[in-house]
């Protein structure tokens, strides 16, 4: 459930666009207009108001916002205004020329989006950066990772409720084997991963569950610090419980050692309109503190206000 919250009377692109403008001009830079209508527009209305921004202004909205405001703040409010397909084009793209063994932004984009959602992400990163997405993780990955991440961003796994009860008792004991022999980038286990359906791996991991008497991800954790491991838990969280996998990025992003501000604003910004109602709902339940309080606690000024009103600080 969403927690983006939008007015029953809504104004029309053409007067938020008027707005924004108003915000931009002048004497410093009106963040609370910014705040009150993009983090109160959904993803078909911001769209809506970038192209009408452009037709008016002749500028894309994106380097206006650019010009006028800095720091966390545009971050978080320039991946918000990107329709979801470019706005993870983008994080795919930092994610690759960055990416070292512990980035699972990959594994997010591949696993928590619908086959829909990732065969669009993949369309806009190739008419971005005139070249594709599978290509470039293969670049810049290597070993086990690559062997794993190519296809994951690859998929189109099919998005019915239909499941294969034979199937999915066999594939439960190929993982097992698999996991058993600590054979962890093993061939069957990449090809169940990269190509089943959701509704198909969950009963494959509840078989598995039934079957050895252990969660497969309980099977997968590790002794020692083991990236690769860590990297097949984050797959089979987000592609069946995607709540409880961000509620731990938000955790850590949080508690760790200063705020880890590019988690927040990702992890905000791309769940607010998906799920981020069952996200706060995890963390209050693991953390016996709600998620706007401690979000609150941590950051400030206009970053501080425009993640709360994206998460809806005056909900439960």
């Amino acid at each position: 459930m969403a927690t983006l919250r939008v007015p029953q009377v809504v104004p029309s692109p053409v007067e938020d666009t008027q707005q924004l403008r108003k915000a931009f001009v002048g004497l410093g830079t009106n963040e609370k207009t910014i705040i009150s209508i993009l983090a109160h527009r959904n993803a078909l209305q911001r769209h809506r108001i970038r192209e009408t921004y452009h037709e008016t202004y002749g500028e894309d909205l994106l380097v206006s916002l650019k010009k006028e405001i800095s720091g966390d703040f545009e971050r978080a409010v320039m991946l918000w205004t990107l329709d979801q397909a470019e706005r993870d084009a983008v994080l795919a793209n930092e994610a690759v020329q960055k990416w070292h063994p512990g980035n699972l932004v990959l594994v997010e984009i591949a696993c928590a989006r619908s086959a829909a959602e990732l065969f669009a992400t993949r369309k806009a990163y190739q008419a971005r950066y005139k070249r594709s997405l599978e290509e470039d993780v293969a670049a810049h990955t290597k070993g086990d990772f690559r062997k794993l991440l190519v296809p994951l961003v690859s998929s189109y796994r099919y998005d019915g409720p239909e499941v294969n009860t034979k199937l999915a008792k066999l594939e439960a004991k190929m993982l097992h084997k698999a996991i058993a022999e600590k054979s962890y980038s093993h061939e069957e286990i990449i090809r169940i991963l990269g190509t089943r359906s959701k509704a198909q791996l969950i009963a494959t991991f509840n078989h598995y569950n039934d079957e050895f008497g252990n969660p497969i991800n309980k099977d997968l954790k590790p002794e020692a610090k083991d990236e690769f491991l860590s990297s097949l838990r984050a797959v089979i969280r987000c592609l069946v419980c995607p709540e409880r996998y961000f509620e731990k990025v938000l955790r850590s992003a949080i508690e760790g050692l200063g705020t880890d501000e590019s988690a927040l604003s990702r992890v905000i910004t791309t769940r607010a309109e998906v799920d981020l109602q069952e996200i706060k709902e995890a963390y209050a339940k693991r953390n016996s503190k709600a998620l706007d309080a401690a979000i609150a606690k941590d950051t400030s000024g206009d970053y501080q206000a425009f993640l709360l009103e994206l998460i809806g600080r005056n909900e439960n």
